[in-house]
């Protein structure tokens, strides 16, 4: 035995170097890029980043390391009882003295089942808080994102985000970062126990440590690859399905169904590849670590046999068959938290490949903000001018070219042009859904950029073409989930709009179900209820957006009405696309290619003969030949 002892020590000291050497190169080689939406992110920035969420739970984590000490115990001291119970039938067996062994084992196993269930309990809840937390922030997060922004992220990846990605990571708070800190704890404890058990057998052992954390490391680099791949084809999928499944109704109307189907198995199995892959990578590293295992068992048979043979004393350390059944029982729980480590790596890179996307968005900045000096306005009189403004979507490709114009508080505004000449970009502008490249808007003579987004927008009601409704009940979608607004004022504002004409024929009133997206109402319904949501919310100024297109007659002659009332209520801008609904207003704007051309009320344009009297004499004569006259 004498004789292998330099080159145990050797292979120990080799084994501790290069653990260090692979380490270091790992940290060194962990590195932070960007490309474009997704982001590669250092496993040690986005740790920080969750921890930061755990740090409000930290006495529940601490009364969980607390008792993960009696758990520990349990697996440090239950080997060196069983090597001692062996030793003790071997040489000098006593029936009580083993029935007060056994106990005391039974009693260290109780301690540790009560204290590993307390501590999942403990754990589950405090995990549930966090992603819980986290989902509200990337909710929240989701919420500030300007228009522009929102239009190009998908939604199925938005989804994919706050719902699979948080649910990721509660593997990660509920079980992944406790049993990591416990298998070191474990590991730690049981080296010392080999340590102060025997030195030469310990060593044997920690020849075969390298291998493992060599093993360990590349898994890491390819594991984290094939999750990464995972979500992304995860993420497709979900968008996939939001779009198709919104689209629907298309897909059936043109007979595209099996194309789609044919589509959607492509991602299907992009995904089950996506999935293989990442099996492949783990399936290759438990076999690996558990060969290392059997291995260093097989080394500690053969030298302890060897030792207890020979009779060995090394440094006063014999080797005898407890020795043996005891650091056999060490090994293995030695080597199980390694082991489990694949699993643990597995869930790992599973959380922090979700955390990674989770971020992604967290960090994308809204584009547009309040600035440090932004006020509130409690009122605004309605007041609206624009000076000289400019606009584009993409980089000089402008939309808006020197638009000015003044809306006096109390005045309906309409604007008229052809397709893509900028009306429906102006009321979006008015609201600062987009920020202008040149020029200022005012409102009440301030500027709307010096003033709180939310403060802004709760002046202003948007009644827009494609209305939208939410699941729930006419109330819940016209208060908006708001409290403070009584039946009496919810029905008073749906007479004023007309709405009451098919709502009182509905059998439970403004109770009545809402389906998803509004589905069970007419387009006209649907925005006469837009129009009673906004008239309840009693805004300054009002937006319609082509609210009367595509509406049947007997509808478009309630909306009308509805029109007429409104316009009594306070400042009012238009974009018709039927421009009978505009005559009554006291200023036309017309707009072509992003400039004003016109301006004036309805019989002073005619008067002019220009671009609105070709528009309105076009659709006239339309009208005219749809009646037969």
């Amino acid at each position: 035995m004498r004789e292998y002892f330099p080159l145990i020590v050797i292979g120990a000291i080799i084994g501790v170097l290069s653990v260090i050497f692979i380490v270091a190169y790992a940290l060194i080689k962990d590195k932070k890029t960007a490309i474009g939406f997704d982001r590669n992110m250092k496993d040690s920035d986005l740790i920080k980043r969750l921890l930061k969420y755990a740090r409000p739970h930290i006495s529940s984590f601490l009364l969980v390391l607390l008792l993960m000490i009696f758990s520990i115990s349990y697996d440090v001291i239950a080997p060196l009882m069983v090597g001692y119970i062996e030793g003790m039938i071997k040489e000098d067996f006593e029936l009580n003295k083993l029935f007060a062994l056994v106990a005391v084992y039974a009693s260290i196993l109780i301690v540790s089942l009560i204290s590993t269930y307390f501590q999942s309990i403990i754990l589950q809840k405090t995990g549930q808080k966090i992603v819980s937390k986290i989902r509200e922030d990337v909710f929240e997060h989701i919420e500030k994102l300007s228009h522009d922004q929102l239009n190009h992220i998908p939604v199925g990846t938005l989804v994919t985000r706050t719902v699979n990605d948080t649910n990721s990571l509660s593997h990660m708070f509920v079980s992944l970062l406790v049993n990591l800190i416990k298998n070191v704890f474990v590991i730690l404890g049981v080296l010392t126990a080999m340590l102060c058990l025997n030195y030469m057998l310990t060593l044997t052992v920690l020849c075969f440590i390298p291998f493992v954390v060599l093993f360990t490391l590349i898994f890491r680099k390819f594991s984290r690859k094939a999750y990464r791949k995972v979500r992304e084809k995860i993420t497709d999928v979900n968008v996939y399905l939001s779009e198709n499944l919104s689209g629907m109704k298309i897909i059936q109307i043109f007979n595209r169904e099996e194309r789609k189907k044919a589509e959607f198995d492509q991602k299907n199995n992009d995904l089950g590849n996506a999935k293989r892959s990442q099996m492949f990578t783990f399936g290759i590293f438990r076999p690996m670590v558990y060969m290392l295992y059997i291995s260093s068992i097989l080394a500690l048979f053969y030298l302890g046999g060897r030792g207890y043979i020979n009779n060995v004393n090394f440094l006063g350390q014999a080797i005898d068959s407890a020795t043996i059944v005891t650091f056999y029982m060490y090994t293995n729980k030695f080597f199980n938290p390694i082991q489990s480590l694949a699993e643990q790596f597995n869930l790992l890179q599973h959380a922090l490949a979700s955390a990674e996307k989770i971020f992604t968005v967290l960090d994308i900045k809204p584009t547009i903000e309040d600035s440090e000096d932004a006020i509130e306005l409690d009122k605004i009189e309605g007041n609206i001018e624009f000076k000289d403004v400019w606009f584009s979507y993409l980089p000089n490709e402008w939309v808006l070219k020197r638009v000015s114009f003044k809306v006096n508080a109390g005045e309906t505004v309409a604007f008229v042009g052809s397709t893509g000449s900028g009306k429906t970009t102006i009321l979006s502008l008015i609201c600062r859904n987009y920020d202008i490249q040149r020029g200022q808007i005012l409102i009440d003579g301030i500027d709307i950029k010096k003033i709180k987004i939310s403060s802004l927008r709760r002046h202003f009601g948007q009644m827009l073409q494609d209305v939208f409704l939410f699941s729930g009940t006419i109330k819940s979608n016209l208060t908006l989930k708001d409290d403070n607004f009584k039946d009496d004022e919810i029905i008073k504002a749906c007479e004023y709009v007309n709405a009451d004409s098919f709502i009182n024929k509905l059998h439970n009133g403004i109770y009545s179900e809402v389906r998803e997206r509004g589905n069970n109402f007419s387009q006209g319904q649907r925005q006469l209820l837009s129009f009673a949501r906004t008239i309840l919310h009693k805004p300054s100024v009002m937006i319609l957006d082509e609210a009367t297109a595509n509406i049947d007659t007997e509808t478009e002659a309630l909306i009308q009405n509805s029109l007429e009332k409104m316009m009594n209520i306070g400042t009012m801008l238009m974009v018709a696309h039927r421009l009978s609904t505009i005559q009554h207003a006291d200023n036309i704007i017309v707009l072509s290619h992003g400039e004003i051309i016109e301006e004036g009320s309805h019989n002073e344009l005619l008067n002019k003969k220009g671009k609105y009297y070709n528009l309105y004499t076009l659709q006239y004569n339309k009208e005219l030949l749809k009646k037969g006259v």
